[in-house]
């Protein structure tokens, strides 16, 4: 498998795209079987709303959310269709973190989304982040329950979560319910609480995990960018610095993680290995005392409109 810690073309789809279609390539020539790609890759992380404030700078945080908007992924539109063709061109499972438009409903609203592809270029899941962060709900809207899933890809049993959802115990136990292989964390997240929650997960859910971010320098932000000298005054800035990790199920750190540098991180895995790790411990399993504890979860699709 292989975890992409390489930055997109800023707040450019088509770019990026074509970026992602090189890097799925770049991967399937080092055989391997699953791509993962960071939180709000295409077409790159609004790290804006962490440097701009809510009052004072609201027109550029409306200006910037539009070219956010214009360059976000439309799946009414077919907007992965490149990534698909790739990978069923290579047949790899694609995990690729990305901002969606709901051309569907709104036309406007942006979610924080997830895409899981399989091997042979089927969208298998598409799964909205729960709650946006802080800042982030400024231009991201909240998923629902109807994306919860683990889906069975060619390279096993495969569920994400995103960046912060990954602290919410219930959201990872809906994962754990679900007979998970490989438990992917796409983030913006970074350094040493974060791996230490990305080891815990693995521990927690018996499987293996990769989390990975954007490795971004200020430098990678192109020109066109506007408000891009006001943002990043400091061209040598990391602005993050990916620290992109694959764990062991119950285990320790297999590859990374992979700190201030850019390519893509590769590890073979022993799929089979996550449900062995689990005889001793079994949290939604032997170890889940259902007499006690019940979660129930509502996977219907909300829609603020229906309809006849």
């Amino acid at each position: 498998m292989a975890a992409v810690q390489q930055p997109p073309v800023y707040l450019d789809k088509a770019k990026s795209i074509q970026r992602a279609v090189e890097l799925m390539s770049d991967a399937a020539k080092k055989d391997c079987g699953l791509i993962v790609f960071p939180e709000a890759w295409l077409p790159g992380y609004p790290t804006f709303v962490w440097r701009l404030s809510p009052g004072a700078d609201m027109k550029k945080t409306e200006e910037l959310f539009a070219l956010l908007q214009e360059n976000s992924v439309d799946l009414s539109k077919d907007d992965l269709a490149p990534i698909k063709e790739a990978a069923k061109e290579h047949g790899i499972v694609v995990v690729m973190g990305h901002q969606e438009l709901d051309g569907a409903v709104s036309g406007s609203t942006l979610f924080n989304s997830v895409a899981i592809i399989d091997a042979d270029g089927k969208l298998l899941n598409n799964h909205r982040k729960l709650m946006p962060t802080n800042p982030e709900r400024m231009v991201w809207g909240f998923g629902d329950g109807s994306t919860l899933k683990v889906v069975e890809t060619a390279v096993g049993r495969v569920g994400a979560l995103l960046c912060w959802e990954n602290y919410m115990p219930l959201a990872r136990f809906a994962l754990y319910a679900q007979n998970i292989d490989i438990y992917c964390a796409p983030t913006w997240d970074s350094g040493a609480s974060w791996l230490a929650t990305m080891q815990h997960i693995a521990r927690e859910g018996g499987c293996w995990i990769v989390g990975c971010a954007t490795s971004l320098e200020a430098s990678d932000i192109p020109d066109s960018v506007i408000y891009r000298d006001e943002l990043f005054p400091n061209a040598d800035e990391w602005i993050n610095p990916g620290d992109a990790v694959i764990y062991r199920p119950f285990g320790g750190p297999l590859a990374g993680p992979m700190h201030k540098k850019k390519g893509l991180l590769v590890a073979e895995v022993d799929v089979s290995a996550a449900k062995a790790s689990r005889r001793k411990f079994d949290v939604a399993g032997h170890y889940s005392r259902p007499d006690v504890f019940k979660l129930t979860i509502n996977r219907s699709r909300q829609s603020p409109v229906s309809f006849d």
